[in-house]
């Protein structure tokens, strides 16, 4: 459960929330919303996020889970596009939910949301699968933003997370033989998430379609032996944009 103070943080943007946006200005089909999934244990909290994400007409909140346990329960027959998580919850982790989901669902995108920014904690999230992290006590355009992100194929995080990331990927050995099973295409798609190009842009630059880039970094995940973006990235010490 989040603490007190960041709790009030959180409900106290929800009177102003930042400005709706067109549809056609995020990555999706035009005139289709967002569908999203909230996991947090905390009912005001939980709420709070419901009427801050429903106010956007870009979004909608399509369920709002109290446990993992119901999250596993219910998000397979959701599919959401993109699920947010809550480390600290009550029985399973946040974390280890999102590692059941995605081993359930290797589309999903997760966006951890939660007031830790430990680097274990973030280590673990990544290595679960998350695309992406924010804290619960930054301004909710920024978790508006970070949510249009992912869906878009980035991986949204603090500066301070990033760096924690990094440094903790760069303590590993570098694994040479799992970056030499890339193609050449795919060496050249991990270069442009490396830059930190979406999706769209990849498939742009190299004059491919969209649904062929994803078809890569499934590749990508699968010789990497990883599970998100960042994780793609960072295992191999490359720089993360600032």
């Amino acid at each position: 459960m989040a603490n007190t103070d960041n709790q009030k943080a959180l409900r106290a943007e929800i009177p102003a929330a930042v400005p709706a946006r067109g549809r056609e200005e995020t990555g999706g089909a035009a005139g289709k919303p967002i569908d999203l999934s909230i996991v947090e244990d905390d009912r005001r909290t939980r709420e709070s996020l419901v009427t801050l994400l429903n106010a956007r007409k870009e979004l909608r909140c399509v369920e709002a889970y109290p446990t993992g346990e119901a999250a596993l329960a219910g998000v397979p027959g959701r599919r959401p596009d993109v699920l947010l998580v809550d480390i600290e919850l009550p029985g399973m982790s946040g974390i280890e939910c999102v590692a059941k989901l995605k081993a359930q669902l290797p589309e999903l995108r997760v966006l951890m949301l939660t007031t830790y920014e430990d680097s274990y904690l973030i280590f673990n999230s990544l290595r679960a699968g998350a695309s992406g992290y924010v804290l619960k006590n930054r301004p909710a355009a920024e978790l508006i933003q970070a949510i249009e992100q992912v869906f878009e194929g980035g991986a949204p995080m603090s500066m301070r997370v990033a760096r924690k990331v990094v440094a903790f990927f760069r303590q590993l050995p570098e694994p040479a033989s799992e970056l030499e099973r890339l193609s050449e295409r795919e060496a050249a798609v991990l270069a442009l998430l490396a830059k930190g190009d979406l999706y769209k842009e990849i498939a742009d630059k190299l004059g491919i379609s969209l649904n062929t880039v994803r078809t890569y970094m499934k590749r990508i995940y699968e010789k990497l032996h990883v599970q998100s973006r960042t994780e793609a990235v960072a295992k191999f010490g490359l720089k993360l944009p600032k």
